[in-house]
């Protein structure tokens, strides 16, 4: 399924674990966000993993797959927007950085991040600031604060949001 190309989207570049993604995926069907993944993934796309971690959210993600960081790149210039990369040596705080609408979250492989050549083509590089020691978060973990403080600071909301109050949920 493709999905179009409209409001923030999260993309994995060449995720290596399948429940990183699934998750992923179910994180941006529940909020309504496009996701891409710029293949080749770690593993065998139809894992049972990435399945069971996307749960039934499946079939609701808007997903559109690339064949390779050139594919992906070339349908963003189409596109329009911004791509904004996640990265434990990004320059800019996330909390400090203007999200547009249009914004394209890119996040990196788990076991390596993002060759030079994907940070030479991106917009923007942003990090999460860490207590000293600590090497990195959970990519999963690192996409959903990001893309919460995207979609805070554009006022995204989903149509189900939208249109019915009480379909919002706050963890307790």
């Amino acid at each position: 399924m493709t999905a179009p190309d409209t409001g923030i989207r999260l993309a994995l570049y060449q995720p290596d674990i399948p429940q990183n993604a699934g998750t992923l995926l179910r994180t941006a069907a529940c909020l309504d966000v496009g996701i891409d993944i710029i293949e080749p993934c770690g593993f065998v796309f139809s894992d049972r993993h990435l399945r069971r971690a996307g749960l039934d959210y499946w079939e609701q993600a808007r997903l559109t797959r690339h064949d390779s960081w050139p594919a992906f790149v070339a349908a963003r210039r189409q596109a329009g927007g911004r791509m904004v990369l996640l990265s434990t040596t990004g320059d800019t705080d996330y909390r400090e950085f203007a999200f547009h609408g249009d914004d394209v979250l890119l996040v990196g492989r788990e076991s390596a991040g993002v060759p030079a050549d994907v940070h030479r083509t991106v917009d923007a590089r942003l990090c999460i600031p860490m207590a000293l020691g600590a090497r990195s978060l959970n990519v999963a973990v690192a996409a959903a604060m990001v893309l919460g403080e995207a979609l805070r600071q554009t006022a995204t909301e989903t149509a189900a949001v939208a249109d019915d109050p009480m379909s919002r949920r706050v963890a307790s």
